[in-house]
């Protein structure tokens, strides 16, 4: 086939090969923020759905990443790292390298969560990760019943992805503190994590149960009785994927709009003023505006102080058995 009859690149291909282009050049450096989807589909005059991809696709080769407060920015691996000039390709996929008809479980889970981290939960469907595999969507069904068998799985598979050490540092609040912050870096690698999990209808998968008994053993020396360490293993993560979901919902936000956090507040900012210079409200008007936007700090403020509830609890024995 001569080059005058091939047919041209999908439009998100050669618009991610600008972007490419841009970055490897230093024209756009890291932290340097990059138009949002709707922008992008302004810009370029194609469809929400092409610039979807066009985000997608230079966050998995590496050159942006979504960060909360500044929206999607060059990523700091962006200027040390040489790209191929060809399609992005979804890590996982290409580190499987599977050949046609014969897929195994890990190939399909590890994939699925590649489309779910550059492309949402609602990305992964089976006829689209049949079609980033290279195979048929029936030869899926050998490893998964379906996209709901296919989220647990998922789901579980990056649980294991978190080391819990045994038997772990000295005492229950250490032992709580650490498996809270292991569960909220895995929330934010993966932010549609905290909408595949649910509290009151538990996956019954592994490597999820595991992360549920060590801190149920972590409560071990306590007395407590069953009821209250269950509750405790409950609500620990639940305040994790509180937090966490508002970090996904703030980087959509900002990629669907194109206005990041602090752009926001500064949208607010004449209503803002109106409402505080009434002196209704002398000390939100004293609120410091990063204070608001900090979910770091946020989500560190919370574990530290359900941890000083729990030791009242513990020191008023109001929760071992009578």
């Amino acid at each position: 086939m001569t080059s005058a009859t091939q047919s041209p690149d999908p439009p998100y291909r050669r618009i991610v090969a600008e972007f490419r282009t841009r970055i490897l050049a230093g024209d756009l450096r890291p932290g340097d923020r990059v138009p949002s989807i709707r922008q992008i589909a302004q810009r370029w005059g194609v469809a929400v759905a092409t610039a979807t991809k066009v985000v997608a696709a230079l966050r998995e080769e590496g050159l942006v990443e979504a960060k909360v407060g500044a929206g999607t920015v060059v990523s700091a691996r962006a200027s040390r790292t040489e790209r191929p000039a060809g399609p992005a390709v979804l890590p996982a996929a290409r580190q499987a390298g599977v050949p046609k008809g014969s897929l195994n479980r890990e190939h399909v889970l590890r994939t699925a969560i590649a489309i779910a981290d550059a492309e949402g939960l609602g990305a992964v469907s089976m006829r689209r990760l049949a079609a980033e595999l290279g195979a048929g969507p029936m030869s899926l069904y050998r490893h998964v019943t379906g996209k709901d068998e296919l989220v647990t799985q998922m789901a579980d598979e990056v649980f294991g992805e978190v080391e819990l050490p045994v038997p772990g540092p000295e005492g229950w609040r250490a032992k709580l503190e650490l498996i809270a912050r292991r569960q909220w870096e895995l929330s934010r690698r993966h932010l549609w994590l905290p909408r595949a999990v649910s509290f009151t209808r538990p996956l019954l998968v592994p490597n999820m149960m595991a992360h549920t008994e060590w801190t149920l053993r972590a409560l071990d020396e306590l007395g407590l009785p069953m009821e209250t360490r269950i509750r405790e293993a409950l609500t620990l993560p639940a305040l994790v994927h509180t937090v966490a979901l508002s970090m996904a919902e703030e980087v959509e936000a900002e990629q669907e709009t194109g206005v990041t956090l602090d752009g926001w507040w500064l949208l607010q900012r004449k209503r803002a003023d109106e409402l505080l210079s009434t002196g209704r409200f002398p000390l939100l008007a004293m609120l410091p505006e990063e204070t608001v936007s900090d979910l770091d700090g946020m989500f560190d403020h919370i574990l530290a102080r359900h941890l000083d509830g729990f030791a009242v609890m513990l020191s008023r024995g109001a929760a071992r058995p009578r």
